[in-house]
């Protein structure tokens, strides 16, 4: 059972340079650098700099050459990487999704409770977004900006994320563990609560609110709404 942010952060040994050496590694096609650490290391600066650029002028807004001036690369070094915005969007979204279905799924499959299961699902998913807020943040706004195969992708894996925490509902409910409720419902409500932490994060940091509280604040609305009276 994950206890708290800081343990998670630890636990999972998350950082740029390692998201970027998986999201070379699987997108070799595209990449024409043969060498890891350069092309790791040119990966870590495009996806910086196209983060910070769209939070100020936003992806639509954003061209290559204000993606090669913030970041320093030359529209020849930067097409050995990406050949289009497209590319860049794909290989910014397609890793992140994976890696949450990955990490949610990690920490969930071995937990045997319905009741431990869903907190645990809820806080590995605010704790990642805590983790990736940049690119979480990225892919809420610019999913419609991807090109439709794209689009429907990053839809499905969404969708994938709920569909964990609603198997994670109905579990309980057929153990008499949970009361009897629209789980579908429930789920897309908890989804909604899990993308308010990363979405509107300025509001809970105003408030002295961390990870690790507002995720345990989420489980407990859930339990409460769920367990069986008495």
């Amino acid at each position: 059972m994950i206890a708290d942010f800081e343990s998670f952060k630890i636990e999972l040994g998350l950082s740029k340079v390692e998201i970027c050496r998986e999201l070379y590694r699987t997108n070799r096609d595209l990449i024409r650098i043969k060498k890891e650490s350069v092309a790791v290391s040119n990966l870590v600066r495009i996806i910086d700099s196209t983060l910070r650029l769209t939070r100020r002028k936003g992806f639509h807004a954003m061209s290559l050459r204000d993606l090669c001036a913030d970041s320093g690369f030359s529209i020849g070094g930067l097409y050995a990487y990406i050949k289009s915005k497209d590319d860049l969007i794909y290989l910014i979204q397609s890793h992140g999704f994976l890696l949450t279905r990955r990490t949610m799924l990690a920490y969930t499959q071995e937990v045997d409770s319905p009741r431990d299961r869903l907190l645990a699902a809820v806080k590995a998913h605010v704790y990642l977004s805590e983790l990736m807020q940049p690119w979480f943040y990225f892919s809420f706004m610019e999913t419609k900006s991807l090109p439709e195969k794209h689009k429907k992708e990053a839809i499905s894996v969404e969708l994938e994320v709920e569909d964990i925490i609603y198997g994670i509902i109905q579990d309980g409910i057929k153990a008499n563990a949970f009361r009897n409720v629209n789980a579908k419902l429930l789920a897309s409500m908890c989804k909604a609560m899990m993308q308010d932490w990363y979405l509107k994060r300025r509001k809970y940091n105003n408030q002295g609110t961390d990870a690790t509280q507002y995720a345990e604040f989420v489980g407990d609305i859930l339990e409460n709404y769920l367990l069986p009276p008495g």
